[in-house]
């Protein structure tokens, strides 16, 4: 498979890496590196599918413009759109042109969260009661220092994404009374810190993301009825553990199994392999979560701003 990279910067270095030798030509109006300024620039016979590293507001027209040449797309997360019907569109226009529309979330490649899926799936936690997930990272003044980062909602969108995805890779279907219970402008123009939260999900969830964690760190908690179950870190911040434990009645130190991690992040070529064989299976491209997630941080971001207003 012929790929390019449109957008080179940190993600994009990243994606180019991985595709290694099928990566054919680089875009980006202005890294001097690149081999084009102008995806439309790129000869259409030349590539058979892209790897879109750029900002939200310009995505849906580069993404109609690479379905239109019947190339399928690989494209960072989250799929912004105006509104929902941009979304509907570029389904039906991919459908259409037999193209895999994909968007990128690779923390559903970490190891551990594959782990916590399949052990919920598999019913051993019972009913499940709460969940709650931290996402630091210690970026606010790199994001202040840029154009387009510091603008909007702020952290919601680019850690907030990663956090309602894997909420519904673990658990399924979520309820829409998302609410944002805090959100703060401690260093930045837009939030940086926001706490959000679900009542009517099962488990109740709730998920704090932040770019003031000097450390960057992840952790998760889930409770239920049979168990709680542990995630602290990522791969690429190792060690990574991820916990089991094992209720025991009345009560008392419950039973653990415990399995720690240290290698390189896995997650990005995981990925790449994954879309490789969408693609060569010409899977059918499905938005339906990218739905739900634009429509659900369009309404959270609107609410994260006004309670971050000074």
């Amino acid at each position: 498979m012929r790929v390019i990279v449109i957008g080179l910067g940190v993600q994009g270095y990243k994606r180019r890496r991985v595709a290694g030798a099928e990566c054919v030509a680089t875009v980006d109006p202005v890294n001097p590196e690149a081999d084009f300024k102008r995806i439309e620039d790129v000869p259409p016979a030349s590539y058979d599918a892209a790897l879109a590293c750029i900002p939200d507001r310009p995505k849906m027209q580069v993404l109609g413009y690479l379905v239109a040449q019947g190339k399928h797309v690989l494209v960072e997360k989250p799929l912004w759109a105006e509104d929902d019907a941009e979304i509907d569109a570029l389904q039906a226009a991919a459908r259409k042109a037999g193209v895999v529309c994909y968007t990128a979330y690779n923390h559903r490649f970490e190891p551990h969260y594959v782990r916590m899926r399949d052990l919920v799936a598999a019913g051993a936690l019972g009913r499940l009661y709460h969940c709650r997930m931290f996402y630091g990272n210690g970026t606010a003044r790199l994001v202040r220092d840029s154009a387009w980062r510091d603008t909007e909602a702020g952290v919601l969108p680019d850690l907030g994404s990663h956090l309602l995805d894997t909420a519904r890779f673990w658990f399924g279907d979520l309820a829409a009374d998302f609410r944002v219970v805090s959100a703060s402008r401690f260093e930045n123009r837009a939030p940086d810190h926001v706490v959000i939260a679900s009542e009517g999900s099962r488990p109740k969830i709730a998920l704090e993301m932040t770019l003031l964690s000097w450390r960057n760190h992840f952790t998760c908690d889930v409770l239920a009825e049979n168990g709680t179950a542990h995630i602290s870190s990522l791969c690429k911040w190792g060690p990574t553990t991820f916990t089991h434990r094992i209720r025991v009645l009345p009560s008392g130190r419950p039973a653990e199994d415990s399995v720690t991690l240290v290698e390189d992040d896995p997650t990005w070529a995981a990925e790449y392999a994954h879309f490789a064989r969408l693609c060569a299976a010409r899977a059918q491209t499905d938005l339906s979560n990218d739905l739900w997630l634009s429509r659900t941080l369009r309404r959270l971001g609107h609410d994260a701003v006004a309670a971050a207003a000074p």
